[in-house]
């Protein structure tokens, strides 16, 4: 972050006396760290003291860990294999143990000659590498080790005292050889240029930057280490919420047109019809858009609502009231099959207020047309006419929009669904094609916790659905261990016969869709990119096309089941759309295409095969596609994973609430720090190395006030150069312009 001239030197060239260029390429390119300063940056995971050793008895499966510990037992046998047939195969078992619990670990064949002479019983050491079950029992299979031996001056040297850090490694760079490169461009963190401002790090009590990157992997005590974290955690939050505050002062700057509603025009004609009355909630958070809409500069405000909390009724009365007030709306879908179901059933809700200037429209109606990239010429050509002569007051449609050919007469509001399945470039294509920079919506609805809203969504303001509508129904959520109880798959599947006996229907997920461009052999490269989790992660995920056959044959022999997947041909994926809606379908076998959106009140149940490779946001959304009407759901979470095993765990968690919010919470608990700036989305490096986005909610909201402030006194930072310097490092060219474009 803080990177000065210094800092900035490539890692291969002042460390080529520690590193070389071997450990240089693996640290750029499986930790990301570049430079020294970015070297500085990679801080310890934890600590160690030389005194006490850590818990065995908790390690994860399948992680990389790095672990403190002393040799119990070490015992060499021979044995007779392919390569050795003579009885000459060597084997080398040794134990370790902290006092609560023990591991093994195991060399074989020419790897056995050294930690034979060196791990004898009573020696201490780190170890590294990936703990896997042999023999139900948790083993390292040559790990990495470094003994720690008690010699002063390499312990104070090497480990800085009785403290020893662990630091974020991989497979192919252990947490010593990174501490043993940093101890080396410790010297040059003197250099580091202090980007809090000085009355703000006083007051606040913080230790300058050159001595916390000291403290952090130097510490001799964990005062010292306290007082790090703290002053890294600021200047991670100050500068982040300083780019947001800039974000916000310019976009308060830009010119827009206000849109007011007419007291009798088309949305008091909806509000009118509607046949239920709105929640609290959809009244409070339409009233905050409505402020926004009227005034001269552009709306940026995120909706963000429980799967099923009404955000389509709310976006379609502010895209109504622009409506009224002369101007256009667009509301942009991540899918085909989303935006089609987006306009049926938003030209259901308006009736004949959708049928402007046609037979039988009402007297304030509007045309609402659909924009996708497989309709016809005709059907395009009249839909993009309908856009330029100001007709259509209302389009959806996915990516389409975007193209050069699509010309707006008045876009005043862009509407974005499910927003982070847009790539950055696409919102912003679209928010181009006002004439004056149209209001933006952005809806979610993955919940997002107010700290991730406030640095995720930093330029955003933000309102909150979390109500549900009347007349929705719970939704029972159960983990199925096919594997351990088959039995329990069975009983799955005679469940969704009852509920098709019962006049519903159901949906069954699949992660893959299994046609010819599944071949493994085409997309070996990618599968190659994800190591298997365990025996369970060995086979294929499972397909549509095969579980579709595979159940219509056999478990839900006589029904009617149909596939929809992401490469069918839009036209068909409408149609298995209308015939599952209309009731004339039983089973659904889908890819997650149906994630978002999907409104079949009458689904009342699905299955979610392999379950454990959807994440918990997602199962969450995939859930909410039943329960919808007034029939109660069933959610069955179908997996191989072992009881004990990180995602059995999270999937536990998904069944045990339904608040959108807590299983949030615990996906970011679970994926650890992140990239809240979106790594995928800006291809740039992790932002937040100490700062948890959870855990430190305080210090964001703090951070974002003191920054609002130096913002809005200083818009430009001329005063403050090293503030500016921190930032231009944070927000390489990439990471800006996703800040100014999300």
């Amino acid at each position: 972050m803080d990177l000065v001239p210094a800092l900035e030197e490539p890692l291969r060239q002042p460390l080529k006396s520690v590193l070389g260029p071997a450990t240089a390429k693996v640290m750029a390119e499986h930790l990301g760290l570049l430079t020294v300063g970015d070297l500085l940056h990679h801080y310890p995971r934890r600590y160690e003291e030389r005194g006490q050793l850590t818990h065995l008895a908790d390690l994860p499966m399948d992680e990389h860990v790095t672990v403190v510990a002393q040799v119990a037992d070490a015992r060499l046998h021979t044995f007779a294999s392919a390569k050795a047939p003579r009885g000459k195969g060597q084997r080398l078992e040794v134990t370790i143990t902290d006092g609560s619990g023990r591991l093994q670990l195991v060399f074989f064949g020419a790897g056995v000659h050294k930690p034979h002479k060196e791990l004898l019983p009573g020696t201490r050491a780190m170890f590294a590498g990936k703990v896997s079950v042999f023999n139900r029992r948790l083993q390292l299979a040559h790990p990495a080790y470094e003994l720690l031996r008690g010699d002063p001056e390499e312990s104070v040297e090497t480990w800085a005292g009785a403290l020893i850090p662990i630091y974020p490694a991989t497979a192919k760079l252990e947490s010593w050889k990174i501490g043993k490169a940093i101890q080396t461009v410790l010297p040059t963190a003197q250099e580091a240029v202090d980007p809090l401002p000085d009355t703000l790090r006083e007051g606040r009590g913080l230790v300058p930057l050159p001595e916390a990157l000291l403290k952090i992997h130097r510490p001799h005590t964990k005062a010292d280490i306290e007082d790090a974290r703290s002053r890294l955690k600021w200047d991670e939050a100050f500068v982040l919420q300083v780019a947001l505050a800039r974000r916000r002062h310019t976009d308060a700057q830009l010119p827009a047109v206000p849109r007011k509603p007419a007291p009798d025009g088309l949305l008091a004609a909806f509000d009118a019809r509607l046949p239920f009355t709105l929640t609290d909630g959809q009244q409070r958070v339409s009233r905050e858009i409505f402020d926004d809409l009227a005034t001269d500069h552009p709306m940026h405000r995120l909706l963000q609502g429980e799967v099923g909390s009404g955000k389509t009724m709310v976006a379609l009365r502010a895209m109504l009231a622009v409506v009224d007030a002369g101007g256009q709306a667009a509301m942009l879908a991540p899918t085909e099959v989303l935006a089609q179901q987006h306009h049926r059933s938003i030209v259901e809700m308006m009736g004949e207020l959708a049928e402007g200037g046609m037979l039988g429209g009402a007297e304030q109606a509007t045309k609402v047309v659909l924009l996708t990239g497989s309709m016809g010429a005709a059907a395009r050509r009249h839909a993009l006419l309908d856009l330029t002569t100001g007709e259509a007051g209302i389009v959806i449609g996915t990516h389409a929009l975007i193209e050069d050919k699509v010309q707006f007469h008045d876009l005043g509001l862009v509407v974005v669904d499910e927003q982070h399945r847009f790539g950055v470039e696409q919102r912003d294509a679209l928010r181009g094609k006002g004439k004056q920079p149209p209001h933006l919506l952005v809806m979610t609805a993955t919940p997002i916790p107010r700290t991730v809203a406030m640095t995720v969504f930093g330029d955003l303001e933000t309102s909150v659905l979390d109500q549900l509508p009347a007349g929705r129904s719970p939704i029972a959520s159960h983990v199925v261990p096919a594997a351990d109880k088959p039995h329990f798959l069975t009983r799955a599947w005679e469940r969704v016969r009852e509920e098709v006996e019962n006049g519903h229907q159901a949906y069954v997920v699949c992660p893959r869709i299994g046609d010819e461009e599944d071949d493994p052999k085409k997309t070996g490269k990618k599968k190659a990119a994800q190591p298997p989790q365990d025996d369970a992660d060995k086979r294929p995920p499972l397909a549509v096309l095969d579980v579709a056959a595979h159940l219509a044959k056999g478990p839900l022999q006589g029904l009617e089941v149909e596939v929809l997947h992401g490469r069918m041909h839009p036209d068909d994926k409408d149609a298995v759309m209308r015939r599952f809606a209309a009731g004339e379908t039983h089973v659904l076998v889908a890819t997650t295409v149906i994630e978002v959106g999907v409104n079949v009140p009458n689904a009342t149940a699905m299955v979610i095969m392999d379950a454990d490779r959807f994440g918990v946001s997602q199962l969450h959304q995939l859930r909410g596609r039943v329960g919808r009407g007034s029939a109660p759901g069933l959610c069955l979470l179908v997996t191989e994973m072992p009881e004990a095993s990180p995602a059995r765990q999270r999937l536990g968690a998904v069944a045990a609430t339904l608040d959108g919010f807590e299983l949030s919470r615990i996906d970011l608990e679970q994926r650890r720090e992140g990239d809240v700036l979106g790594q995928a989305q800006s291809g740039a490096r992790t932002s937040l190395r100490m700062l948890a986005v959870i855990e430190d909610e305080e210090i964001i909201a703090e951070a974002r006030q003191e920054a609002t402030a130096v913002v809005a006194d200083d818009p430009e930072l001329t005063r403050l150069p090293a503030l500016r310097t921190a930032l231009d490092a944070l927000l390489d060219e990439e990471r800006e312009q996703y800040l100014e474009k999300g």
